[in-house]
């Protein structure tokens, strides 16, 4: 399943089987977190910032889902997620676990992960939010569900229980969006 529109149409298909609701906007390609606020805007949704991460020795890989703000310190992840120290994995790891490609992995891709490979790391602070945006595994639209059913629904219908972990509040000192340390 290489075909980005079929990989879409089955995020969607998925959600439609499930009875979960949610908005779609179609946008140009929004790889970064920073072309995203006017679609949060859009949706009236947290759109939500994802990372792909390994450990060196490529025994444990994780995604990590955040808030837009968040600060990722892979150290301070690591030690939450008692795991040896994390770092970004490969574009052909992804596109292998989890039919995404850089810019366009987010939770909506572990519905591809049916070995259940991928531990799910999830900033505490998302339980909070009204509305959750994610890519359906294609940056050029992004789709929108009330948290409710992302913890509730969706997620359980992947397999993939989330670890919730904290982020530090953003300030001027570690205002660089990540960290490898």
């Amino acid at each position: 399943m290489n075909d980005w529109s079929e990989v879409r149409r089955a995020v969607y298909a998925r959600l439609d089987a499930l009875g979960i609701p949610y908005r779609v906007a179609r946008h140009a390609p929004a790889a970064a977190i920073e072309q995203c606020g006017a679609i949060g805007v859009r949706l009236g949704a947290v759109v939500c910032k994802n990372y792909f991460l390994t450990t060196r020795s490529r025994r444990v890989y994780a995604l990590c889902v955040a808030r837009p703000e968040a600060r990722l310190r892979t150290s301070d992840l690591s030690k939450q997620a008692g795991t040896p120290r994390l770092s970004f994995a490969g574009e052909a790891e992804m596109l292998e676990m989890l039919r995404a490609r850089p810019g366009s992995v987010s939770p909506m891709s572990l519905l591809f992960d049916r070995e259940n490979r991928v531990r799910l790391l999830v900033d505490e602070a998302l339980r909070a939010c009204g509305d959750l945006a994610f890519h359906p595994c294609d940056n050029t639209e992004t789709l929108a569900m009330s948290a409710g059913d992302f913890f509730e629904r969706f997620l359980p219908a992947t397999g993939h229980a989330p670890q919730f972990v904290g982020f530090p509040a953003p300030t001027e000192e570690n205002a660089a969006p990540f960290d490898i340390l």
